[in-house]
This record gives structure tokens, sequence and C-alpha cells, in this order.
């Protein structure tokens, strides 16, 4: 499934480059910025719009930027995403082994080779935690659940690209249930994302999608994804001609979550899920590119969108 763009107008090819000194700051690592207090008023606007959307029966968590090595291990992120995974990794012993580390780096050397990696990694994506919180509740109930869970999160993406940042913030609505009720969550989500694309006044497309796996199973992956129209992107186009950026994702993982944490109904079979992710960052930067740096000088239906 594609959808023709929304609105003919589309930025010029350098309309990202040209934000960054009204947004962020460099902080000596690509993709890695300090935002500016424009740029958060819009972040917080759109964090407000997208609580304003949330179901009745939706349960609310916030994550750390740090989760479990063993759980994202149990996800099956190595064999997925093994090149976009932050590990954290301390100086491990005691203070014999911690000082000599310290004191090869101001003799010139290099202290990382101490380092040793800690049971926590960098969170790769805002639904993963909640997915074991559902398994230990035991048996999913008839009504299945509803999440709305958000996360600094983190992937090893270096890219001067404002729309590709290493560390970047999530926001997701997370639907566990029976098969049919995860296609009606994405479905009516679907729908209503269009339409606050059409009140944020941003072009955009929906179409097909699969993930980035890695790797030759990798490619095996990603084509049954698109067999099974799994995945869908609201892209918004951010360099005039060129690929348009995934601003908001709608998945369908079937039982794989079900199966990886046995999550199961009544009748022990495994429970399906799916999620509607927003790239909150993404999507502040693509109504930076398309209304301007001047928010007071956006279209008024957009900032009364955002209560702006």
């Amino acid at each position: 499934m594609t959808m023709n763009w929304r609105k003919p107008a589309l930025p010029a090819v350098d309309a990202l480059d040209s934000l960054f000194d009204g947004l962020f700051r460099p902080m000596g690592a690509e993709g890695v910025y300090a935002r500016t207090g424009r740029y958060e008023a819009v972040v917080e606007a759109l964090q407000a719009l997208i609580s304003r959307q949330r179901e009745e029966g939706t349960e609310v968590f916030r994550f750390p930027p740090v989760m479990s090595r063993h759980q994202i291990e149990t996800h099956g992120y190595l064999k997925s995403f093994p090149n976009l995974l932050g590990c954290v990794s301390c100086l491990e012993g005691g203070e014999a082994e911690i000082r000599g580390a310290v004191d090869r780096h101001y003799a010139g050397g290099d202290w990382t080779e101490s380092l040793a990696a800690a049971d926590l990694v960098l969170t790769p994506a805002a639904c993963y935690p909640v997915y074991p919180i559902a398994a230990a509740r035991g048996a999913v109930p008839a009504r299945g659940y509803r999440f709305d869970v958000a996360c600094d999160c983190f992937r090893r993406e270096p890219s001067r690209d404002l729309d590709r940042l290493q560390s970047f913030r999530m926001r997701e609505y997370v639907r566990v249930g029976t098969p049919e009720q995860i296609q009606d969550f994405r479905q009516r989500w679907l729908e209503t994302a269009k339409g606050l694309a059409d009140r944020l006044g941003l072009a955009y497309e929906v179409a097909q999608a699969s993930d980035p796996f890695f790797g030759r199973v990798g490619q095996l992956m990603a084509l049954n994804q698109l067999e099974q129209a799994l995945k869908f992107e609201l892209l918004v186009p951010l360099r005039g001609d060129g690929p348009a950026t995934a601003c908001m994702s709608f998945n369908y993982h079937r039982e794989h979550f079900g199966t990886t944490w046995n999550l199961r109904d009544a009748s022990g079979a495994p429970a399906h899920t799916g999620c509607v992710a927003f790239g909150i960052d993404r999507l502040a930067v693509a109504l930076f590119a398309t209304h301007g740096l001047e928010v007071a000088e956006w279209p008024q239906a957009v900032r009364e969108t955002l209560a702006l």
C-alpha cells in the first residue's frame, strides 16, 4: 500500500543543514547534539499532542535509556541489528586495576583497553522493555493490553543528517492481544496518524516498508516482512527529490514477542503484538524544515494543533 503525497510543496535540498544553528549545538560526536529551547518547546508540544490521542485503558511507562543486556539478547536483537547496538562498558576491578587504566591514559596510552561489558545496553527501541513486564503478569486477558511507552533511544548510526541521530526520542503505543485486535489497532492508527500529519501541515506518504535487518539472513527477514505487509511507514520529504524520512511506523510483530517472552492467552496460544512508533526528533525536525525556524510564523492551524 502506497499513498500519494498529500501536499505538493517540498523543502529545499539544504533545508536540514540550514536548521542546525537554530536547533542544535555540537557535542563532539555526529548525531549527538545539545538541543535549544526553541527545539525542545516543539518536542514538548508534540509529546503532549500524542498523549491526547491515548486510548482508554492504556497503561503508561517511561523507560530509562538503558536496559538489561540479557533482555536484549532474549529479544534476538543480535540476530537482527547487531551493528546498531550500543553496550555499556565500565572499568572493573579493584582500585589498583582502575588506577592503572587511568595512569595509562595520562601516559599516552589507551585506558579503554581495561573496559569490561556491564549487564546493560543502550535501549534501541522504546517498546522492548515492556514485553517482559507484560509477560510477568501471567496469561494475557481477553481484552489484551495497551501501553504508552517512551524512551531516549540509541542506535549506532553516526551521521551528520539531522533526521538520523544516534541518540533520539521514541514514543510508542503498543498493543498486545489477538491477531484481530492488533490488525484493528494498526489500521485505526494509520488513519489517526494521517490526520495528525495533515493537522501539522506536513507533506507525507504512507508506504509499505521493512526494517534494516543485518546480513544475508536479514535480507530474507526483510523480504518476509514485505510479503506479509507487517510494516508501514509515514514518510516526510525533507530533501527535495531525495529519499523521504520515516517519521512514524506501524508494525505488526505477529507472535514473535509472544513466543519470545511466553506471552500467552488463557488457552496457551502465543499473544500477538503490534506498535505504532513516533520518531519524536524526526517529527520535530520535519516541522522546522517544513514551516521554518520562527515558530510564531508557522500556520495558525499548526500552532493551534500543537497548542503553541
